[in-house]
């Protein structure tokens, strides 16, 4: 069996300090570095905030998005899914006020004629320095395209800049197959679309993001019992996938910063290298949705209750999450830098449900009388784990490699393998190495995933 950390003692040492700007120096450079995230089209120059996802980053994003729909979807019973259209007609926008109100304030710098969100700069230019802007004008953030081949007003539609008014549209038609009753929810996750004016911080701000939003049914009387309940599901949620405590915070809005449908809304913020920013709004919105729709419409979109007699508009509690910006600040909360043996190493140390790959399946050389083996343990593991598999350069450095993007789990395959048909199993996180035999190989696995 392979000797630890190519023949040097390992343990796992202290994370090193790491200033906020180098944090997010260092992480943008291991998502580039790594294939997490690439600049969109950046063969041609780059196409500003726009980024696409590459080999370990697609699997993060996913894992973010599958903990998120388990938790929200899959292990309860009074939540269904929905996958509403992208495009929509004005109508429903206009409804929604979006049209109306969905837009920031707009300045250009007198002297730079840079443009910026005036309530983001300060009152002053990020780029020169100066004080000097024009008045600020109201600019809208959605996405206006056409559909059809005629492109006259006629034919004008919009990206959704939020996933949450497909439910909304839709709650006649979920109340009606699904036979709910409040309190429900619907649950969707996808891209949404906004023009932002400043797009900054890497993936935190893009005009291309992906949500994952839950809209809740409930009597009017229980809005607010139901408030609180989902602020402490959410909150508790990041907790449990690794994020710390000290890097997590509830705030609550202030008057001034509700949003015109809302009664209250408090932000789960994470600590990012800049300051504490938002990862997930969960906002009572009242009735104001399905009442907007009904009216606009002239469909009725309310619940009856047999029992009592009673119909009602529900009041709707709405977790609204950006998943993007969710796996960014995994990715921040789970960089570390420590010593293994005397040798420097980095680590993701994300949680098992989130990391890209789960096990690193590592033959322990390149020679042709171990790859049977490591192929039959590859594919024994395949249908349970999304596995990696590398044969290239010494096990140390390919250790260090799996460390870096985050793998839980390496196995590796030896010359003693052939024999008692075992395999060497290392932690990431204590760099522990044990012996495990082949069969029972994906329960210890299964074992320790479920344990994490």
């Amino acid at each position: 069996m392979p000797e630890p950390e190519d023949t040097v003692d390992a343990h796992s040492g202290g994370d090193a300090p790491t200033g906020p700007s180098d944090l997010m120096d260092k992480v943008v450079g291991l998502c580039k570095r790594r294939g997490f995230i690439f600049q969109s089209a950046e063969i041609y120059g780059g196409f500003r905030s726009t980024y696409d996802y590459g080999p370990l980053g697609v699997n993060l994003l996913r894992n973010v998005k599958n903990a998120w729909w388990d938790a929200m979807v899959q292990r309860r019973d009074d939540v269904v899914g929905l996958d509403a259209a992208i495009l929509s007609p004005p109508a429903v926008w206009e409804a929604s006020g979006h049209l109306a109100n969905f837009s920031d304030p707009l300045v250009d710098c007198r002297n730079c004629h840079q443009r910026w969100r005036e309530d983001k700069i300060g009152g002053v230019c990020p780029a020169c320095g100066s004080t000097q802007f024009t008045e600020a004008r109201a600019f809208n953030l959605m996405f206006k395209t056409h559909a059809g081949p005629i492109e006259d007003e006629g034919a004008v539609a919009y990206l959704r800049p939020e996933t949450a008014q497909g439910m909304f549209i839709n709650f006649a038609n979920v109340l009606q197959t699904t036979r709910k009753r409040p309190p429900f929810g619907i649950a969707q996750v996808g891209k949404s679309f906004r023009n932002e004016i400043t797009p900054q911080n890497f993936v935190f701000r893009t005009r291309e993001f992906e949500q994952m939003e839950m809209e809740y049914f409930v009597p009017p009387a229980e809005a607010q019992h139901w408030f609180e309940y989902w602020l402490d599901e959410r909150y508790r949620w990041y907790l449990g996938l690794g994020i710390p405590e000290s890097q997590l915070r509830l705030r609550h809005h202030d008057a001034d910063e509700l949003s015109h449908y809302s009664t209250g809304t408090a932000d789960v913020e994470f600590l990012f290298p800049w300051g504490w920013d938002e990862l997930e709004g969960i906002a009572n919105r009242t009735d104001f949705d399905l009442k907007a729709h009904a009216t606009a419409s002239g469909e009725r979109l309310e619940y009856f209750d047999q029992t009592s007699g009673e119909r009602y508009v529900p009041y709707v509690i709405e977790p609204a999450a950006g998943a993007t910006r969710t796996m960014m600040a995994f990715l921040l909360a789970a960089y570390s830098e420590d010593e293994v043996g005397g040798e420097a190493r980095t680590v993701l140390r994300l949680h098992p449900r989130l990391a890209p790959y789960q096990v690193g399946v590592l033959p322990l050389s390149k020679k042709e009388t171990l790859e049977p083996t490591a192929r039959e343990v590859l594919a024994l593991l395949q249908p349970h784990f999304m596995c990696d598999y590398d044969v290239t350069q010494s096990i140390g450095k390919r250790y260090r490699r799996q460390d870096e993007v985050g793998t839980p789990w390496c196995v590796t395959i030896d010359f003693d393998s052939l024999e008692d048909r075992a395999v060497t199993v290392r932690d990431r996180d204590s760099t522990d190495q044990v012996r495990v035999p082949v069969d029972g190989l994906a329960a210890e696995l299964r074992r320790r995933l479920d344990g994490a």
